[in-house]
């Protein structure tokens, strides 16, 4: 069970918190006054822009639709306000039940305080929280999967006799849980091999540039670098255009965590040496359809976790039909 956290909060904060409190008060009215639809959820994402969410998103609808749901997605585009917002607004409603993949594990505190105030019983679907009173976590191994494709990088450097080089990581937020876990995994799988990290990154705003910004920081202060690991997968072409640019294109290998549809061409190119390939598709599946188990009354698990895959060139193509499907959401 993770340890329960109240994230401090800055001076700044404080005209918004109490706009949020009084919001929170009309929130129960309403949750106390209005009948809540037996038919309407909510799925609070992060940010539906990355692609990543927007899978997860699709998957979430399509099971909300075969159980005759009425499904509302709200963004925060990365932003804190918007996701307080959000979960004001989905309590106003009132909906039935909450899917939530939050912008950091700390926040989650809070969103899930304000549902269990309005008695509405929450699903997290990946990120994870710093609280425990939700009804299920989904999420994948993401400890597990970034040891595996860390294993698969070594691998390559190995082959390419670079055991003495360096990697650099571009980590997702380490306030995440799921971003420590990768993070451990990783660094565990380079010190079985001896091999020696170098800087890590966080991301903040996860745009091209920031990447890029990275990447070229990396390279500039290792001479010896001979990897990049990117936590995420939407801004690969960033760190590739930084290894172009900083002349090292062939010398620095890149490796990603989640997948684009081009990737399934640029692994078996060797453009990438490979990607540690969560399920969103399923992973929101099975969040909805937990939610409605737990709607009706029926038993369900406090934690569930899927596999990722650690997909290179030698497997990929036997994975394929379950990357289109369960990775990318694309239709059989």
């Amino acid at each position: 069970m993770q340890t329960r956290c109240i994230p401090r909060l800055r001076p700044r904060l404080f005209p918004l918190i109490l706009l949020l409190l009084a919001l929170h008060g009309l929130a129960l009215q309403a949750a106390e006054a209005t009948p809540a639809s037996s038919k309407s959820l909510a799925y609070l994402v992060s940010d539906i822009r990355i692609p990543f969410w927007d899978i997860m998103a699709r998957g979430i609808r399509q099971q909300a639709q075969a159980l005759g749901y009425e499904l509302r997605v709200l963004s925060a585009d990365n932003q804190a306000r918007q996701e307080l917002e959000n979960a004001i607004s989905a309590i106003r409603q009132p909906v039935d039940g909450i899917i939530l993949s939050p912008t950091n594990s700390s926040a989650a505190v809070t969103l899930l305080k304000l549902a269990e105030d309005g008695g509405i019983p929450v699903v997290i679907s990946d990120i994870g929280a710093d609280s425990d009173n939700y009804v299920s976590f989904i999420s994948s191994d993401n400890q597990q999967g970034a040891y595996e494709i860390g294993r698969v990088l070594v691998e390559r450097m190995q082959e390419l006799d670079w055991q003495q080089g360096r990697v650099g990581i571009i980590a997702i937020p380490q306030k995440r849980a799921n971003g420590q876990a990768r993070t451990q995994g990783f660094l565990r799988a380079l010190e079985e091999a001896g091999i020696q990290s170098a800087d890590i990154r966080q991301q903040r705003d996860f745009s091209h540039q920031e990447t890029y910004d990275f990447s070229r920081e990396l390279i500039a202060a290792h001479p010896d670098l001979r990897a990049i690991w990117l936590q995420g997968s939407d801004r690969y072409q960033a760190a590739l255009d930084a290894i172009r640019d900083s002349g090292r294109t062939g010398e620095v290998l890149l490796i990603c965590f989640d997948a684009e549809p081009a990737f399934i061409d640029l692994i078996p190119q060797g453009v990438l040496v490979g990607a540690a390939m969560q399920q969103p598709f399923l992973m929101g599946e099975m969040a909805l359809q937990t939610l409605h188990d737990q709607l009706q009354g029926k038993p369900v698990k406090k934690q569930r976790q899927l596999p990722i895959l650690a997909i290179s060139a030698r497997n990929i193509a036997a994975q394929l039909p379950i990357i289109r499907r369960n990775v990318l959401g694309q239709a059989p």
